[in-house]
């Protein structure tokens, strides 16, 4: 074969997959089970995207490429950090660089060594873009201008209100009709030098009799009218840092209510501009800024669909799945332009948006799913993840419309999806078997100190921190290690005794299937950066929400009540992803360290000299 394309489908569920196939909802994903097979892979461990598709990119095991979890810490700190990328100025002289955290030798490097081109659209952990011989648009770890996953902002009327989780919040005065415009700012990037926030000017000239809110800015357009519920095209913002210093990005603005006296807007992050990116965000640098002369402005946040806001209720269903639809259409309009430039070589392209809106809208299937909050579930959005599945069905078949007899076509998720009903608060547990101990004074539940730094290390031997992870607080690698060497082995198999098959109280349920320690989940070069456990969840739990960032609350169990109602990161058995090609290939022990041996095969290359998996190819 010549051609091999590969269309991501983030979150698919197998079993999901089946039930629509029965009833004949997924033609395209049918023809490709009629022509070759359709089956499932395991996932990695943890069950997460950015760390199943670096497998799927290296053929290794997270200890391989070293990319366990979308958090880490400090070890001398204990400070939370992102752990997809980072960045280094050697010297202050000098520009900031972006350092990608995953390693590894992903396949289209090895293409590229055998002359092979390869297109690569929006693979987690391809920021910083590869070099590579073809092109890249780097996809999950690319930041907003504010350098998070994703930061909008929310203008308000109620001076009471104040932020939530990944959020800003612009309070506005306005007394009401007829009292004129109201002179704010859009917020963009900390100035490197101060920390403070550079802004540009923004005007906001509400007209509810008419229904309506003017908006008038220093960018591109000048002037936008905003209408409740409905999206705002991009506007082109700079922002300037200093003298001859500034960065660009690009804004959506969402009316969310306009009444009387009572303003509500909201603002998506600042992405970056894909004409303008302070940082690299393709290969060739150009490619990003041709993709928007052809196909127009798009989003570029590695994380684009806005879920932080309607978690934090800033914007409603309708909004959220306005904004997927728009991710959509700009996905379908890249592969469809690669699609039509492709005659030989790799072509990857991956469509976030299924595991999003699986994310935000399981609790529509469970009508006693605890974030529904005892209501029945609203009937208007029942059928909103099984349209996604036929969405992603489309895309599949531009891939096969595009296809010929020399073309391996790969459909493909990372993982599954389940419910995600109570969390489980790890710290909880360690403080009530002794092993973690807050500050005197400090008592549980995150008041006052949302993370680990409510944490009296000189009597603490374990803390978690992430969503699966467990580390020891060990002499000479933490900054207040407790732990000495020759009690590692010793407390981690307790630790792990202790919480394999935990039992909620409340459901009679096994909350936590298993621990293992970081040498059973993972080999390689890399194994000394994971956490020392990592926690298998069963199905229905996950890592509380103040657990994922150190945080301790004075249960162990809760209750899910947010609108982030589905997810997967639990045992990786009960979540495998899906796999379909149109060439007959062994479905039956498939993994995600097979795919990158597969490419290689089918474009007539060897396995790469530290990839694990084989060739799933008959």
């Amino acid at each position: 074969m010549e051609k091999v394309i590969v269309v991501g489908l983030d979150g698919l569920e197998p079993r999901l997959v089946g039930e629509m196939l029965r009833r004949g909802e997924l033609p395209h994903l049918a023809r490709l089970s009629a022509e070759g097979g359709l089956g499932r892979v395991a996932t990695t461990s943890p069950a997460q995207t950015p760390v199943a598709w670096s497998s799927f990119a290296t053929g290794t095991n997270p200890g391989g490429h070293g990319i366990f979890d979308f958090i880490a810490r400090e070890p001398r700190s204990y400070r939370p950090d992102l752990a997809l990328n980072r960045y280094e100025q050697p010297s202050p002289f000098l520009p900031a660089r972006v350092v990608n955290l995953r390693r590894g030798q992903p396949v289209w490097d090895l293409l590229s060594s055998a002359g092979i081109r390869s297109v690569i659209l929006r693979c987690p952990c391809s920021y910083p873009p590869d070099p590579l011989r073809g092109r890249l648009l780097s996809g999950m770890g690319v930041p907003d201008l504010r350098g998070g996953f994703g930061t909008g902002t929310f203008y308000t009327t109620d001076p009471a209100e104040a932020a939530r989780e990944s959020e800003q919040v612009v309070p506005l005065d306005w007394p009401g009709p007829g009292s004129g415009p109201i002179e704010s700012v859009v917020i963009g990037p900390r100035n490197p030098k101060d920390r403070s926030d550079a802004t540009t000017p923004l005007t906001i000239d509400p007209r509810p009799d008419e229904g309506r809110v003017l908006l008038r800015t220093s960018g591109t357009p000048g002037e936008l009218e905003l209408r409740p519920g409905s999206w705002s095209p991009w506007v082109r913002l700079r922002f300037k840092l200093g003298l001859l210093q500034g960065a660009r990005g690009i804004v959506r603005f969402l009316l969310r209510r306009l009444e009387p006296g009572r303003l509500e807007l909201y603002a998506s992050p600042v992405n970056f501009d894909p004409m303008a990116p302070p940082f690299p965000i393709s290969h060739p640098d150009l490619y990003a800024a041709d993709l928007a002369d052809e196909l127009g402005l798009y989003h570029t946040t590695g994380m684009v669909e806005d879920h932080s806001a309607l978690v934090n209720g800033r914007i409603d269903e309708a909004a959220f799945l306005s904004q997927c639809d728009d991710s959509w259409r700009e996905r379908e309009g890249m592969l469809s332009r690669e699609l039509h430039r492709l005659d030989a070589g790799l072509l990857y392209c991956l469509f976030d948006t299924p595991d999003r809106v699986q994310h935000l809208f399981w609790r529509f299937l469970e009508p006693d799913h605890p974030a529904n909050l005892g209501l029945p579930p609203d009937p208007e959005f029942v059928g909103a993840i099984a349209e996604t599945y036929r969405r992603a069905d489309s895309a599949v078949g531009l891939a096969l419309e595009a296809a010929d007899d020399r073309t391996l076509v790969i459909a493909m998720s990372d993982h599954g999806f389940g419910s995600f009903r109570r969390g489980v608060n790890l710290n909880a547990w360690l403080r009530e078997h002794g092993l973690l101990a807050l500050r005197d004074g400090e008592g549980p539940g995150g008041g006052q100190e949302p993370d680990l730094r409510q944490v009296d290390w000189s009597r603490t031997k374990a803390y978690a921190l992430g969503l699966t992870g467990l580390y020891l607080n060990r002499i000479g690698r933490e900054g207040q290690g407790i732990v000495p060497p020759d009690e590692a082995e010793g407390l981690k198999e307790q630790i792990a005794r202790g919480l394999s098959g935990l039992v909620d109280p409340r459901t009679g349920r096994e909350a936590i299937r298993g621990v293992d320690s970081r040498e059973r989940a993972y080999a390689g070069p890399f194994v000394e950066e994971a956490p020392d456990l990592v926690v298998r969840f069963g199905a229905g739990y996950r890592v509380s929400w103040s657990g994922s960032l150190g945080g301790v609350s004075a249960g162990i169990f809760e209750d899910n009540t947010r609108r982030w109602s589905g997810d997967h990161i639990v045992d990786p058995a009960l979540v495998p992803g899906l796999l379909a090609m149109n060439r007959p290939f062994r479905d039956e022990g498939a993994a995600m360290v097979d795919l990158a041996p597969t490419i290689l095969e089918a474009l007539g290359q060897p396995a790469g000299p530290a990839m694990e998996g084989r060739s799933l190819l008959r």
